[in-house]
């Protein structure tokens, strides 16, 4: 099993790394690679992974659910942690509430689960990348309008992607084998572009880093196991879901928080301690996890 485990996670932590490495040495600006693969890549594995003739929007509705419960879960946590520690709810709610379900998410789960694992992996991202760029936002400021979540790239992807899904329009074949192409290019790149990310993170305030990085993670998995003592999902979906729940902050917390001026460097403390510690509970949920 410990064999199995390291497989599974050596290519996501190896390519974080040499992101790292890269980041350390050459000082590369990825900010338009980064916004390409927003705007551009990822939107292409989410409306492959929707157009997809095994993908049933309805069988993916309990799991739609029960992420929905784990996230907003994980933010009520947040407040009442944040009470405890004596840190603005603000700073500490979107690390707990938002994880990294994009740049680890995607890619460990079809390490760890197969092709398969795909698109559900995928409708957890959106139920969390679709409440970041809305709840999210407009809990570091008041004056966004969150309806205009729908202007994001990777959501219009996911209307779209679940549009042409329910209607049964067919793609043309060549143009969705260019489509697969382009979103096979989001999950190495958003890995490389997380290490050289966290080179720009800096340990700012250690305490308030340590206490997220424990319990994002904790918090997730038992949120997750309650969860699936009340929503029935198939296997594979709940295993799913308990990684889901073990995943570090995202590294979008620390670019919002630097956006809206929310304690950055307290932020951006959790985030990498955080992702750093994914190397003691991303095991921990594999081993619970995997058959």
């Amino acid at each position: 099993m410990l064999i199995r485990i390291i497989a599974i996670l050596f290519p996501l932590f190896g390519i974080t790394a040499l992101g790292y490495f890269v980041g350390k040495r050459m000082r590369p600006d990825l900010s338009h690679a980064n916004k390409l693969n927003m705007d551009v890549f990822v939107p292409a594995l989410v409306f492959a992974a929707l157009v997809n003739k095994e993908f049933q929007i309805t069988e993916f509705l309990p799991l739609t659910v029960a992420t929905l419960v784990v996230v907003v879960g994980s933010g009520l946590a947040g407040w009442a942690l944040a009470w405890v520690a004596g840190i603005a709810s603000r700073t500490i709610v979107p690390p707990m509430m938002f994880n990294n379900c994009g740049n680890l998410g995607l890619p460990l789960a079809v390490l760890a689960f197969g092709d398969l694992a795909l698109a559900p992996a995928v409708v957890m991202f959106m139920v969390s990348n679709l409440l970041h760029f809305s709840f999210g936002a407009w809990l570091l400021d008041h004056r966004v309008r969150i309806w205009t979540v729908w202007k994001v790239p990777s959501v219009l992807a996911t209307l779209s992607g679940l549009a042409v899904g329910l209607v049964g329009i067919e793609v043309w074949p060549p143009l969705m084998t260019a489509i697969r192409m382009l979103g096979e290019i989001s999950i190495p790149l958003m890995l490389f572009a997380l290490g050289v990310r966290l080179t720009d993170s800096r340990i700012a305030s250690l305490g308030a880093g340590l206490y997220v990085a424990a319990a994002r993670p904790i918090v997730g998995m038992l949120l997750a196991l309650a969860v699936m003592l009340v929503i029935e999902l198939p296997p594979q979906q709940q295993a799913l879901l308990l990684v889901f729940g073990a995943l570090p902050p995202a590294v979008l917390n620390y670019m919002f928080a630097e956006r809206y001026q929310q304690e950055p460097g307290v932020v951006a403390s959790m985030v990498l301690i955080g992702n750093l510690s994914a190397l003691l509970f991303l095991p921990l949920a594999l081993a619970m996890s995997l058959p």
